[in-house]
């Protein structure tokens, strides 16, 4: 049974396309382990990593703390996740979990740093702070990092991007009932109800920036990997077939065989227990 503050609809929103997520999303830059080690102290005994996805954000700590966990209620992307073990390192120490934001698997007072990346406006905040203060030691910290959409490369490529997940938003809205429909809160909140939450004796945000190569098809691909695209696509419907064809055409053009450098822009908000 789903604990009470979370939602279904949010937790399949990623089924059935685990692959597609995990083969485009950018893995978190380096700085990421390097910011958050450096609020810590010290090099992390045990980080969590909350709604880790496929572990595109799980694996980064595999050289930089003694243990990792990534917890995922998506059975889909955990399976993704888990499956990768034996490809990147199987002797790595991570392991991957069933749970919830607001109700973690772990002992109280265990992490020295627990994580969210794209995942804290899936949550609901207050039990999900609540939680996170239970398991996180003194002195812990918390972060809930984001990239921006699309990557920064062309106005024109970025526009289409944004038309297309814009509208895919607008068909969900057409044809999901709104109850039936995942909750995606406003990630522009993310202090605020760090600050509310009276959980942290400090908090932050911090900006930061990472390049990435790109071709035209990883590009198509980002925005492929967008939940509200995905929503559509799966409810089989085409009204979004002509919109994604310009795009591919726009953005085969522009990178003409060619594979570039492309900015992705990151939001991180801390919290020190």
């Amino acid at each position: 049974m789903i604990p009470k503050g979370n939602s279904e609809s949010n937790i399949q929103r990623f089924t059935g396309y685990s692959h597609l997520y995990d083969q485009y999303r950018p893995e978190p830059p380096a700085i990421v382990p390097d910011i958050l080690s450096s609020y810590r102290g010290e090099r992390p005994s045990l980080v969590v990593d909350v709604g880790c996805g496929t572990g595109l954000s799980t694996y980064i700590w595999r050289d930089h703390a003694d243990r990792v966990i990534g917890v995922e209620p998506n059975d889909d992307m955990r399976n993704t996740a888990s499956s990768k073990l034996a490809l990147v390192d199987q002797d790595a120490p991570i392991t991957f979990v069933p749970g919830y934001s607001n109700e973690l698997p772990v002992e109280s007072e265990c992490a020295d740093i627990i994580t969210c990346s794209q995942s804290f406006h899936w949550m609901e905040p207050v039990s999900t702070l609540k939680e996170f203060h239970r398991v996180l030691k003194d002195g812990g910290i918390f972060a809930a990092y984001d990239c921006d959409w699309p990557p920064s490369l062309d106005w024109r490529l970025e526009e289409k991007y944004l038309h297309i997940t814009s509208k895919a938003d607008r068909l969900i809205d057409s044809f999901v009932a709104r109850e039936e429909q995942a909750m995606k809160r406003d990630k522009e909140q993310h202090l605020d109800q760090m600050r509310q939450s009276g959980a942290f004796r400090f908090t932050k945000e911090i900006v930061f920036h990472h390049s990435e190569q790109c071709d035209a098809d990883r590009y198509v691909g980002l925005a492929f990997s967008q939940g509200g695209v995905q929503t559509v696509l799966k409810h089989s419907s085409t009204d979004l077939d002509e919109d994604i064809a310009d795009f591919r055409a726009l953005a085969e053009d522009y990178f003409n065989g060619r594979t570039l450098e492309v900015l992705f822009s990151y939001r991180m908000r801390i919290g020190v227990k």
